[in-house]
């Protein structure tokens, strides 16, 4: 196990100095391959596109490089923090995933670069057989997400109170999100968050509903959806 959690390039004070041929091939190879495995489970059940599973796949090799070059050198290491400063990255936001996949590729190039390819490839193995863990299992999954309810009011129509009946009839909770008018001021339009009992009672809500607002139109959906970020 000391063996394992060694590193190849020996100590961290001598690393500079101890740097081989061969030690840094290793870890160039060893970056590689778990950069490629760091890509697979980015990919494993996740919309993706090539550019960005490319650039995650060569992360670590990238990052295993300046860390070896700057390992052990301080005036490097300053050097290469100021040119980072200096450059303004620009891309879309990505989701938690990316991030999350981001932060791995670079894990694992900071332990490559030092020469612990030991640690770099139990931390891939373990994030790998979590992820697959957390994505096939109902873990995190949300309880039954509540739909929009929109319902077209006359005027002339005291609505306050006046779907209550239906509404607990058929949702295990409802809250009034808004009122506003539409078509010029004309007709309202209410909206509720809304969570069903059971499937398919939605055509029976609907149809009671319909007897009350004047036959106008009822809307029921799922909400916009945010993006999902860290």
């Amino acid at each position: 196990m000391d063996v394992l959690f060694a590193s190849v390039l020996g100590t961290t004070e001598s690393a500079m100095a101890t740097v081989t041929t061969a030690g840094f091939m290793w870890c160039t190879l060893a970056s590689i391959v778990l950069g490629l495995a760091c890509a697979l489970i980015y990919m494993y059940k996740h919309d993706y596109s090539k550019n960005f599973v490319v650039t995650l796949a060569l992360m670590p090799v990238i990052v295993q490089m300046v860390i070896t070059l700057v390992n052990g050198n301080l005036g490097a290491g300053v050097a290469v923090m100021g040119v980072f400063n200096l450059v303004r990255f620009r891309s879309i936001a990505g989701t938690a995933k990316d991030i999350g996949s981001v932060f791995l590729a670079m894990a694992i190039g900071l332990a490559t670069g030092m020469g612990y390819i030991g640690v770099a490839a139990i931390l891939t193995v373990v994030v790998g057989i979590f992820n697959v863990i957390y994505v096939t299992t109902p873990f995190g999954t949300p309880r039954e997400p509540g739909k929009t309810l929109k319902i077209t009011v006359p005027e002339d129509l005291e609505f306050e109170g006046a779907f209550d009946e239906v509404l607990a009839n058929y949702t295990s909770s409802y809250e009034l999100q808004g009122v506003s008018t539409t078509n010029m001021g004309s007709l309202y339009q209410i909206e509720y968050k809304v969570r069903m009992k059971a499937d398919g009672l939605e055509k029976r809500m609907i149809d009671e509903l319909r007897c009350l607002n004047g036959n106008l139109k009822i809307a029921l959906g799922m909400p916009k959806s945010n993006r999902e970020v860290l």
